[in-house]
């Protein structure tokens, strides 16, 4: 079996843009007609330039390759041009490839992916969402405590049973730094009013994106343990595990990190420092499903948990659902919303959620369809990147 065409989509998501500005999807087929769909999960490149990375990276490697030989085709990927080190946008582009050859590979045995890589061990997957706000409100909604409060309380009503959110604000190039007095404050407050609404009803995620130092981090830590939430996550920039491993010591908060890292080399870093007990690989990043069953199987060796992240489409979701139903140490997936609207409509049959659950795909493959004609329909012709940050200037050093 010889993979022979490719096919790469950048597709529009209509506002509210709830998972990004666009989703990169691509399609393998074999030369015997078996097609297998992927995610790129990049944004540090317009994604046209990524439509042309995913293109190279496709004829020097998988055109003609088998889909079966999943390792030795991530392993000259991973050091085409004497790199052999992560390589943020080189990993996602292999890992949407390397999505889709697990997707043939499924289907050419008539299973489903989880099946492959060690057999079901969960029926259905808790999942969490971001507080969002509704189609009144704007940005200054993400700040706002009781807000925040009365849409916990609507996600609670739902079924979800645990609640992300970032009160934290400004996002800067200059990250990390100390927070100010006031966003101290109104980080405390925000955590307690949430708590306050949703009782003992659904875990409370914080989140702040990598935004401060050690030593801040520190001090935002001890002002949100009386709210007793699952995790803190991502207290430091990424690159420095070490520091991240002080805030650790210095916190009864679990601390969760991995959205901005790729491969197991990145991931055992963390679990060597004790950085964190809570490893968020994304899957169309991350260096694709194999890559984060290895990091899921070095995590239990620590005794850690997975929680897989999601802030794309749902191709990522669907490889995120299918690794963690054969992972022993999975703790809870990210989703946007309850798989919805747009994340429904590019799907030819949404992923079924219910009562805060996700339920596990058991058809061959990765257990979702790409509707081609939806994402023809909405292709993205912006200039933006798929994130960007609010600010690239510093916050001001002064009490606000």
């Amino acid at each position: 079996m010889q993979i022979k065409d490719l096919d790469v989509w950048v597709v529009g998501n209509p506002p509210p843009h709830f998972g990004g500005r666009y989703f990169i999807f691509l399609r393998l087929r074999t030369a015997c007609g078996i097609e297998g769909v992927g995610e790129v999960y990049t944004a540090t490149f317009s994604p046209m330039v990524v439509r042309a990375m995913i293109e190279d990276v496709f004829t020097r490697h998988f055109l003609n390759a088998s889909p079966f030989d999943i390792e030795t085709t991530w392993r000259r990927v991973y050091g085409s041009g004497y790199t052999l080190r992560p390589d943020m946008s080189l990993i996602s582009v292999l890992s949407g490839l390397e999505m889709a050859c697990w997707d043939i590979v499924g289907k050419a045995t008539e299973q489903p992916v989880h099946a492959l890589l060690g057999g079901r061990v969960h029926d259905r997957l808790r999942t969490y969402t971001y507080l969002y706000p509704d189609e009144s409100q704007d940005e200054s909604f993400y700040l706002d405590a009781e807000l925040s409060a009365e849409r916990a309380l609507h996600y609670v009503d739902q079924g979800f049973t645990a609640l992300k959110f970032d009160p934290m604000d400004t996002y800067t190039v200059f990250d990390g730094r100390q927070p100010s007095l006031s966003e101290l404050t109104r980080a405390e407050n925000f955590v307690t009013t949430l708590r306050k609404a949703v009782g003992d009803r659904a875990d409370l995620l914080f989140g702040t994106h990598g935004q401060f130092t050690p030593s801040g981090a520190i001090r935002l830590a001890r002002r949100i343990e009386a709210a007793d939430p699952l995790w803190f996550e991502e207290p430091i920039p990424p690159d420095y595990p070490d520091g991240m491993a002080q805030v650790t010591k210095q916190t009864t908060v679990p601390i969760a990190t991995g959205e901005r890292l790729c491969t197991k080399y990145e991931f055992a870093r963390v679990l060597e420092s004790g950085a964190a007990s809570i490893l968020q690989m994304a899957l169309g990043r991350v260096g694709g499903l194999l890559e984060a069953k290895k990091i899921a199987g070095m995590a239990e060796t620590y005794h850690a948990v997975i929680a897989p992240h999601l802030y794309c489409g749902p191709i990522e979701g669907a490889a995120n659902a299918q690794l963690a139903a054969c992972t022993p140490n999975f703790l809870i997936l990210e989703s946007i919303e309850r798989w919805e609207n747009f994340h429904a409509d590019i799907l030819v049959k949404p992923m079924q959620w219910e009562d805060g659950y996700l339920h596990v795909p058991t058809t061959p493959g990765l257990g979702v369809e790409l509707n081609v004609a939806v994402a023809e329909a909405n292709p993205y012709h912006g200039d933006k990147l798929h994130l960007e940050m609010r600010g690239t200037h510093l916050p001001p050093t002064t009490p606000a």
